[in-house]
């Protein structure tokens, strides 16, 4: 088929214009930059602004499948960023599968659509969204995934996957990140936390499950699933494992959860009234995200979509570790 991949040259884009080029497809990107990765892939390339519609409506020309992974990521930035990248820029790619006459979308969400301060511990697709936001970012992708869901017909078959805190070699925002603030990172809460977490390659492998269902079974459509390893652990475990690696050893120190969400709080006032630049070194989404359990009954998505997570937390800590030590640290 001939496939689009919104923000093909991100982490997870990017794991699935390789597994879609391994099954013979002809694969597109549209980013906002080029990529030197996707060039070496023989990747057609398109550059552009998620948020212009003419530019997503070129970018869909002679598509038959689109996966829309385009978003402007946590924890911090502008809400109308936010909202341009991650709701208009949603309602654009709808908008331009419908008019191009492309059958199917996998729009990309997050669990966090549905974070509402307090632990969830093994909740399933009919969880609520929450009645306030404390972020810009899951409030802006729980407003594009209902407007992923009304798309949904008989012309546009869509499915919405939620992916969970997805790493791996290549990762460009939980390793990284947890290694730059190494030296000064403390645990928040008791440690007690369980989360889930997604292996790169089973992300991008459910995505591509999601596409073929539908093909399959039309029923699917309009649907939302939960993805993740399946396997819940310490949230504390996990950082500690990836900055062991890094050679930082385990974190030191902790500080009680409301603490933390109160400092986020107040930092996010002060970033907000006086217009810092950057973000600040801990907000309260960020501190709910490290503190607080958060994991998901990921039954319909086997049952449904036959996923699998192939590859095991062991499996994927021994390659993120090889990955850290031969390409990322070895950066510099």
């Amino acid at each position: 088929m001939n496939v689009l991949v919104t923000g093909g040259g991100g982490f997870l884009g990017s794991a699935i214009v390789k597994q879609l080029i391994a099954k013979g497809n002809n694969v597109r990107s549209f980013c906002r930059s080029y990529y030197s990765k996707l060039e070496e892939l023989g990747i057609e390339q398109i550059k552009g602004d998620i948020g212009d519609s003419g530019a997503v409506e070129r970018a869909c020309k002679g598509i038959d499948l689109v996966f829309h992974i385009a978003a402007k990521p946590p924890p911090w930035g502008n809400y109308a960023d936010y909202y341009r990248t991650n709701v208009i820029g949603t309602q654009n790619v709808i908008d331009a599968c419908v008019n191009q006459n492309i059958p199917k979308l996998v729009y990309t969400s997050t669990p966090s659509v549905v974070f509402n301060g307090a632990d969830i511990e093994g909740a399933d697709e009919s969880f609520p969204y929450p009645r306030k936001y404390n972020a810009h970012y899951p409030k802006t992708k729980a407003l594009a995934e209902q407007k992923v869901l009304k798309s949904a017909s008989g012309n546009l078959r869509t499915i919405i996957l939620r992916p969970h805190e997805i790493w791996g070699p290549g990762d460009n925002h939980i390793a990284p990140r947890l290694i730059a603030r190494a030296k000064r990172l403390k645990r928040i809460g008791n440690g007690k936390n369980l989360i889930d977490t997604t292996y790169i390659d089973n992300a991008a492998n459910a995505h591509l499950l999601a596409a073929e269902k539908l093909d399959e079974n039309e029923a699917l459509s309009g649907k939302i699933y939960f993805i993740s390893q399946g396997e819940p652990m310490l949230a504390w475990d996990m950082i500690n494992a990836i900055l062991t690696m890094a050679g930082f050893g385990p974190v030191k120190g902790s500080v009680p959860y409301r603490i933390a969400w109160v400092t986020g709080a107040l930092l996010e006032f002060v970033y907000k009234i006086f217009h810092l630049s950057g973000e600040p070194y801990i907000t309260r989404f960020m501190a709910y995200a490290v503190a607080k359990s958060h994991w998901f009954d990921i039954g319909a998505a086997k049952r449904d979509l036959g996923y699998i997570p192939r590859v095991s937390n062991e499996e994927g800590l021994r390659r993120l570790e090889e990955w850290l030590n031969k390409d990322y640290l070895a950066r510099g």
